[in-house]
């Protein structure tokens, strides 16, 4: 029930937000490879994470069409819910470090209220809910995330 939800929010999000527009750049096809993608790359938080060369912050942006919005929001989702399971078992485990770097990655492409990156916070922030986030493990990933994510 929860993921057919976040889907049906992220394609709501993505035709209501997304669209064409004249002159923008082509997301890199890095960032619509998918949930185990994402879950690969994280391996390496708090250290450099990226997929294909490109930062997690590079695959959320407003000038996105909503086809990629899709994509790369039930990637981070879906990462962030598997994720958070186990963060909620072990906050001193390597996935709380791995989620998060996923949320400070996200936040770090923040553009403001009410837009795509905003919504995308938004949803992270409830697969947050069971997770110690005073932890020095999810800190120590957000802070790396927020920096170089």
């Amino acid at each position: 029930m929860k993921c057919s939800r976040t889907r049906t929010v992220l394609v709501l999000l993505a035709v209501v937000l997304g669209g064409c527009r004249e002159g923008r750049e082509a997301l890199p096809t890095a960032c619509r490879e998918g949930e185990a993608t994402v879950r690969e790359a994280l391996r390496a938080a708090p250290g450099d994470v990226r997929i294909d060369g490109t930062p997690l912050s590079a695959c959320l942006g407003d000038e996105s069409d909503s086809g990629e919005l899709r994509d790369v929001g039930t990637a981070y989702l879906g990462a962030a819910a598997s994720l958070s399971a186990a963060a909620a078992r072990d906050p001193d485990g390597p996935e709380a470090t791995q989620l998060g770097y996923l949320f400070g990655a996200v936040r770090r492409s923040e553009s403001g209220e009410g837009g795509v990156n905003y919504e995308m916070v938004r949803r992270l922030e409830q697969e947050l809910l069971p997770v110690d986030t005073d932890a020095e493990a999810f800190r120590r990933g957000e802070r790396a995330g927020r920096r170089g994510g």
